[in-house]
């Protein structure tokens, strides 16, 4: 069954906002500089080894002290490693391109709105 004219405009309508939308979120969150902070992988390559040596002299000691110490360390030591060190993965709420869809109103808004006035007549 083909849609009717204004289903196909609705379609239409609501593919360009998804594609707007994506848009907005891959510029939001931004590619990876490209540049690889040495530094942070090496010393946090450097805290889990040290860290998986405290898990095991815990254990060897039969101390959960000093393994709950040693796992702690070899954590933090991969976070380093391959943590991001950029700008925050989510945008605040304060970015300016949040402001006009504010005031314009959501998407999903819009669509329930249309669709009111679908049912209606």
């Amino acid at each position: 069954m083909p849609l009717s004219e204004q289903e196909q405009r609705l379609l239409d309508e609501m593919e360009r906002n998804l594609y707007h939308g994506d848009a907005d979120f891959v510029a939001s969150v931004g590619r990876a500089s490209g540049r690889v902070n040495y530094t942070a992988i090496a010393g946090g390559v450097l805290l889990a080894i040290a860290g998986i040596g405290g898990l095991v002299l815990g254990v060897l000691l039969q101390n959960w002290f000093v393994g709950v110490i040693g796992f702690a360390a070899m954590f933090g030591g991969v976070l380093l490693a391959v943590g991001r060190r950029g700008r925050p993965a989510f945008p605040s709420s304060s970015s300016s391109s949040a402001a006009p869809r504010a005031r314009r109103g959501g998407f999903m808004d819009r669509m329930n709105e249309r669709w009111e006035r679908r049912r209606r007549g």
